[in-house]
């Protein structure tokens, strides 16, 4: 089969988005094809049409290559590109010459999502070389900060607990799925209700530890918690959980802050609670003997934090975007696409509690104009009037013919220095 090209889905986020952005390519001419790996992707999916691949994610190449072979796919859609089954998948249609699109949350939330062609995060073919920022940003249009997104929690929740509620027929219907998450389904339900249930009485006392660390004259120093099951973690880092990230920089603070400086630890917001991670920061608190200068926090206003910190360490989250956008000094432990010369700070963890500097305003300004116009398109994946922007601009990026970090890259002449 030649010429028109094909669309082939693969496991997307837990709501409709994929559905209505296969619609939207179908209607524009494409073909348009799935995978259905779970009970919650058929849900989702509804009756478009589908092949259901029922065995374990080693066994997918020898499943895919036929399918390669006879309908000739010339694009493939996934969410996220670290997943038992897109890792096994990718190489597949690689080797096929299929042009991989993966989708993600956006590196600037909450307005964006992620778009890139061949990997994202750590696999990312964003340059790592701040002059070709400089210069790729004076040719590319000032994004602004795209139509607003809501993402309730209220409604990302519902979504999840109908996807995994579905769940409960993959033993049948789905026999050889396993999920890339270190819990099931019920137990990740479990932990979320019980920790919810919490929040008003966390935000009373949150509220008050953010205002004693407001008031005070100390430094003070934010790590953002990433969740255990983010592939930023166990694919992008060294690290093998945030346990060992807790140890490696609340010990590294206890050495080597100035004295009397303060660290905040905040939770993500949609972590499950299955770990108790303030009984690990008390129990770092009292061992290094650091007393009130060690603050944990379940919730709390990030912007809030983010204009009071004095530094902000993380492995390779979102919000070490954010705290850029603040001006606010920053550290990536992992690999992430910000982690320029520039921007973040390039030395050791033991010295940044000393020497940390502010980003480069004039770089981060040319590195988001360009990284929102090469990967980033406006909508959200949850919401109806989320997903209808995010489809119209998805879909478009999809068309092209040829992907826009690629145009620029020879716009520059290809001067970016990728490491």
């Amino acid at each position: 089969m030649t010429g028109m090209r094909r669309f082939l889905f693969l496991q997307g986020c837990t709501s409709p988005f994929f559905a209505r952005l296969g619609d939207r390519l179908r209607r524009g001419g494409y073909g348009v094809y799935r995978i259905n790996f779970n009970a919650g992707d058929a849900l989702y999916w509804w009756r478009r049409p589908a092949w259901h691949y029922r065995g374990r994610a080693v066994e997918l190449p020898a499943f895919l290559a036929p399918l390669f072979e006879r309908y000739g796919f010339t694009d493939v859609v996934t969410l996220g590109d670290t997943r038992p089954v897109h890792a096994e998948a990718l190489p597949v249609a690689r080797r096929f010459g299929a042009q991989v699109h993966v989708l993600e949350e956006g590196y600037f939330r909450p307005n964006w999502l992620t778009l890139e062609e061949g990997g994202i995060n750590g696999n990312s073919p964003l340059p790592r070389d701040p002059q070709w920022y400089r210069e790729a940003g004076q040719l590319v249009p000032e994004p602004g900060e795209g139509q607003p997104v809501r993402n309730p929690l209220v409604l990302l929740g519902a979504h999840e607990v109908a996807y995994h509620a579905a769940g409960a027929l993959n033993p049948i219907l789905y026999p050889g799925y396993r999920t890339h998450r270190p819990h099931s389904s019920p137990v990740e339900l479990f932990g979320w209700a019980r920790r919810f249930a919490k929040m008003p009485w966390y935000r009373r006392r949150d509220g008050g530890r953010i205002r004693d660390l407001a008031a005070g004259d100390a430094p003070v120093y934010l790590l953002p918690l990433q969740l255990d099951s983010d592939s930023q973690i166990w694919a992008h880092s060294g690290f093998e959980g945030i346990t060992e990230l807790l140890e490696t920089v609340v010990a590294s603070f206890a050495r080597h802050a100035p004295i009397g400086a303060r660290l905040a630890i905040k939770n993500h917001p949609l972590d499950t609670g299955l770990t108790d991670f303030e009984a690990q920061v008390a129990a770092l608190r009292r061992r290094l003997d650091l007393g009130s200068r060690l603050v944990y926090l379940e919730t709390g206003h990030l912007p809030t934090l983010l204009e009071r910190a004095a530094g902000v360490v993380t492995v390779n989250s979102s919000v070490g975007t954010s705290a850029l956008i603040h001006g606010c000094p920053v550290i990536a432990l992992g690999r992430a696409i910000y982690d320029i010369p520039g921007l973040t700070f390039q030395g050791p963890l033991d010295r940044f509690w000393q020497d940390a500097e502010r980003p480069d305003r004039h770089l981060f300004r040319a590195f988001r104009r360009t990284v929102i116009h090469v990967s980033q398109v406006n909508g959200g994946f949850y919401t109806r009037d989320g997903m209808r922007l995010a489809v119209r601009h998805a879909a478009a990026r999809l068309s092209r013919d040829r992907p826009p970090l690629v145009e620029l890259l020879e716009a520059t002449h290809g001067r970016a220095e990728v490491v």
